[in-house]
């Protein structure tokens, strides 16, 4: 595949550097089954024993907390700078850089700050923080928003010991939210004409991988070839943004899949472009793509995996194809 997520093929993709616990919790949400509600009473004990200090969105605030250890029943939050974009909505993907604090010891447990580079919650993704899905609602793009939240509403009784975090530790969340969107279920946009001598493709729906029909007699391109099959009109890729896709990978020989984010869970895959992390056809193939775009990647070897291939389904002289859907960018 393209990303260091799931066997066989885990070094294609590699998504971005790893992350740390909490944060990577952000973007595919804690696998425990957390439940209980949360209230979004905006006063209260826990809210006036939290002090944040610092203005400035390039660096990350500080938080103190006046009552330690901090017990919080239910989640509770507030805005600390409302800003002036539109309201985020319970199906959008927000782009957050995010500071996470243990309400027992006031110790930082993560911050994009440190790390420079924001995450994308999926407020639709059922598997997210309770916290999460009923604090950021209504919030405006460019708000500074303070979450506090018992540990039903993040990470359950197990608490998270790779971050330090207990069982009975309540999380105290500074969020600045940069961007909001509504991610695509598949490509959206108008379809390019075929182009005589190259792979035809069958879209069989997000769900199952696109089947891909080499032509008949055709030797492997041996460039990187970048065809559009459907156009978007959404925002073009650029360097450095994080891309939701959805793709199918089958070997140029016989058109068998390797593999595909469409039967996986969730159904999509994410990777940091222009980061090094995925193989360079997808960093330069797809920069300057439009969010909605089905794009088709055809990979020689040295685009891909090089003469070592990803054994045991891609040889070292393996040409490529993936039919890429670009689904959303943050």
């Amino acid at each position: 595949m393209v990303g260091a997520v799931h066997a066989p093929c885990e070094k294609v993709l590699s998504v971005r550097a790893p992350r740390r616990p909490v944060l990577a919790a952000l973007v595919v949400a804690a696998s425990l089954s957390i439940t209980g509600c949360a209230s979004s009473t905006a006063s209260g004990s826990v809210l006036d024993a939290v002090k944040i200090e610092g203005s400035d969105p390039a660096a990350a605030p500080t938080v103190a907390i006046s009552k330690k250890p901090l017990k919080a029943t239910a989640s509770v939050s507030k805005v600390l700078k409302e800003g002036d974009g539109a309201a985020v909505t319970k199906d959008d993907m927000a782009s957050v850089n995010a500071l996470i604090v243990n309400g027992t010891s006031g110790n930082t447990v993560d911050s994009t700050w440190d790390t420079k580079t924001p995450v994308g919650i999926d407020l639709s993704h059922e598997a997210l923080f309770p916290a999460l899905r009923t604090q950021l609602p209504g919030k405006k793009v460019g708000s500074r928003v303070l979450i506090v939240a018992p540990p039903k509403d993040v990470f359950g009784t197990e608490g998270n010991s790779a971050a330090g975090l207990k069982g009975t530790d309540t999380v105290v969340m500074v969020l600045d939210i940069l961007g909001a969107t509504k991610p695509l279920a598949e490509a959206k946009g108008e379809a390019v004409a075929p182009v005589e001598g190259q792979p035809t493709v069958e879209y069989k729906g997000p769900k199952e991988p696109s089947v891909v029909t080499m032509p008949a007699g055709a030797a492997a391109p041996t460039s990187l070839i970048v065809q559009p099959l459907i156009a978007g009109t959404g925002a073009e890729l650029t360097q450095g943004q994080t891309v939701r896709v959805n793709y199918t990978g089958v070997l140029w020989k016989d058109g068998s899949v390797f593999d595909s984010s469409s039967t996986r869970d969730p159904g999509y895959f994410e990777f940091q472009l222009g980061g090094g992390n995925v193989i360079s056809a997808w960093d330069n193939g797809l920069k300057g793509q439009k969010v909605g775009s089905r794009v088709m990647l055809i990979v020689p070897p040295a685009d891909g995996y090089g003469a070592t291939g990803s054994p045991p389904k891609i040889a070292g002289d393996d040409t490529l194809v993936f039919v890429v859907d670009i689904l959303a960018a943050y």
